[in-house]
């Protein structure tokens, strides 16, 4: 689904927030040692790109508690936009990814800052995390110097920590779960921790909350904010094995190379017969995926008609998300935001 012109507007107005503020903190950074150059450019790259939904989702829960447009309030979004850099930084070293929209991740772009010394890997993942450190840092601050009034602020602080803890244990889940059985429900579970609940959930309680929204209509954008938040994952899980490089910016098959906890890998996994599950094997995990490996687990998926359901599923947590809306009495103008929104986020190429 094209981006509609709305969506559109309002990226460009969080880039319009974004990108000097992260230059400013670059530039202080290089403002201590020259040497902090690459560190500093790397926050930049960080914030570059992005769908920034993760701002417009908040953006619609304060709309959706009845208030009006607010530049302060699109300042208090954009900060969810670094919490999502953070995450990426992290994730991608965590799981040693080495593209991120086309281009080397964090840990990968690093080695360069720190060539002919001791273990340059190391130094370079190093760095990445407190690349990824910072930008979790420089949310907070954005959020609170956003220019909403104090006791907006205060009464939204508390979801902040409930936002990093879950955030946290969704990471946590994934690594103590990669390389295990694949189980689809324990997937759907890292799945709504690691991605669900901040892609989607959190930036909408945080905007409500800071609108005082009540504790109906919050629980009415839980409703709609964790199926949704399940089915952007699993479509990226889909979009992870299937999807055109040139599209998504990242490797092919790092999901498989990693064997990480997918539901997809869950579905097919428990659909396969005894010689497709020991040439799943024989791939998962293996790093530096031949091409062939990578289109034997493709043929594998196909046959096993995992694909299909996971389409299934992700349709299935769409039609709920969208049917929520109908309960909640919150004003037309957010219902078509989030209905066009959940389109966004499930049915794209990247």
């Amino acid at each position: 689904m094209a981006e509609d012109h709305g969506q559109a507007a309002f990226r460009i107005r969080v880039d319009r927030v974004l990108q000097p503020f992260v230059r400013h903190e670059a530039d202080q950074l290089v403002a201590i040692d020259a040497e902090l150059a690459p560190v500093a450019e790397q926050l930049e790259v960080a914030v570059a790109h992005g769908k920034r939904l993760r701002a417009a989702f908040c953006y619609w829960g304060w709309r959706a508690a009845g208030q009006p447009d607010s530049d302060a309030l699109v300042r208090a979004a954009a900060a969810m936009e670094l919490v999502h850099a953070a995450a990426v930084v992290h994730d991608d070293l965590i799981d040693q990814s080495p593209l991120r929209h086309g281009l080397p991740s964090s840990h990968v772009a690093l080695r360069d800052a720190v060539p002919g010394r001791p273990l340059p890997k190391a130094a370079a993942c190093g760095l990445a995390m407190l690349v990824g450190d910072l930008l979790m840092s420089l949310a907070g601050r954005l959020f609170t110097d956003s220019g909403l009034p104090a006791a907006y602020l205060s009464r939204a602080r508390p979801l902040w920590a409930v936002l990093a803890r879950e955030l946290v244990a969704g990471e946590c889940l994934e690594i103590l779960r990669t390389g295990g059985l694949p189980d689809t429900a324990g997937s759907l579970k890292v799945i709504r921790y690691k991605t669900a609940k901040y892609t989607v959930e959190h930036p909408l309680h945080l905007g409500a909350t800071l609108a005082g929204a009540p504790a109906d209509l919050r629980e009415a954008l839980t409703e709609y904010g964790l199926p949704l938040g399940e089915a952007f994952q699993l479509r990226d899980d889909l979009l992870g094995v299937f999807g055109d490089p040139a599209r998504t910016g990242k490797a092919n098959g790092d999901d498989i190379a990693t064997h990480r906890p997918t539901a997809l890998l869950a579905e097919t996994w428990h659909a396969a017969t005894e010689t497709e599950r020991a040439d799943l094997t024989r791939v998962l995990g293996r790093p530096h995926l031949p091409p062939a490996d990578l289109e034997r687990v493709r043929d594998i998926m196909h046959r096993t008609g995992a694909p299909a359901r996971i389409e299934r599923m992700i349709d299935e947590r769409v039609e709920r998300a969208t049917r929520a809306l109908e309960q909640t009495g919150m004003p037309d103008a957010a219902v078509r935001a989030l209905t066009a929104l959940a389109g966004t986020a499930t049915t794209r190429r990247h």
